[in-house]
């Protein structure tokens, strides 16, 4: 490809997946400022003995806004707003800028850190953004996954394994790269494949008079806030390849590892407020 026409692509590329991550990320913590602000209206509401349905006001620009929470959705003959695109574009604007600069681009692979060729290092890596998500979900879908703190200690041990493994089969830079690429595989696959879904067997159960399984609502509110807290060290690792003093470090897998714990460590500071 011409080095003019490929400048431009990563550029477009490159401003594509950005914005599509601002939406996505904005209103992933959108929502779960909303949700906790609820959950204090409801106990609130508990306290005083009020009924109805917990509400929060708010303000932006020249309005206030009202918004309730509802466990059965009452439905009404009006337009239901999805939120799901914004996960699909960034998620794929993301793989497409993967492919032309890491592996068209020649990155992935560095002869200082193993003999591994580009061809070899392009069928690991899409591998890898598959097992990932299966282990994922099989995970938190089997009865480790039922104790919160104990799921993710277990998954930080494979967080760390995983880096430590990166880190000794691609470049330093594609390492970094990879695991963001495995996060955002993850949580795109949260939004596809289980939060959605969720939603939609909530609003047919609904329709159909059924009492719905609420069971559904709780394990998209968990793969939500699992998204929040991923999306911390991702964004990281999307800036890394700025900073040799990270990737290009000798202990690149001690940092990533910490910057990782980091970033958990933010994202429930911001859940918490």
């Amino acid at each position: 490809m011409d080095g003019t026409w490929s400048e431009w692509l990563n550029l477009i590329l490159r401003w594509f997946h950005v914005f599509a991550g601002i939406l996505w990320i904005g209103q992933t913590y959108y929502f779960t400022w909303l949700d906790h602000r609820i959950v204090e209206a409801e106990a609130e509401a508990v306290k005083m003995a009020a009924g109805g349905h917990p509400q929060v006001w708010m303000v932006h620009s020249g309005g206030f806004y009202i918004v309730e929470k509802q466990k059965v959705p009452e439905l009404l003959p009006r337009k239901l707003h999805w939120f799901r695109w914004e996960a699909a574009f960034t998620w794929l604007s993301g793989f497409l800028l993967l492919g032309l600069v890491y592996y068209h681009g020649g990155l992935m692979v560095d002869e200082m850190v193993s003999n591994i060729s580009t061809s070899q290092a392009i069928l690991l890596s899409v591998g890898l953004l598959i097992a990932g998500w299966v282990v994922y979900d099989l995970f938190w879908l089997s009865p480790l996954g039922r104790s919160e703190t104990v799921g993710a200690a277990i998954c930080y041990v494979l967080v760390v394994g995983t880096v430590y493994g990166l880190s000794h089969v691609f470049s330093g830079r594609a390492a970094y790269l990879q695991l963001g690429a495995m996060f955002g595989t993850i949580m795109a696959a949260n939004v596809w494949m289980r939060i959605l879904p969720a939603q939609r067997a909530l609003i047919a159960a609904t329709k159909e008079g059924k009492a719905p399984d609420l069971r559904l609502a709780t394990r998209a509110k968990t793969r939500s806030k699992h998204n929040t807290f991923m999306v911390m060290p991702l964004v990281f690792t999307m800036l890394s390849n700025h900073f040799p003093g990270t990737y290009g470090s000798d202990y690149r897998w001690v940092v990533l590892s910490v910057l990782v714990l980091a970033g958990w460590g933010a994202a429930k500071i911001l859940r918490s407020h």
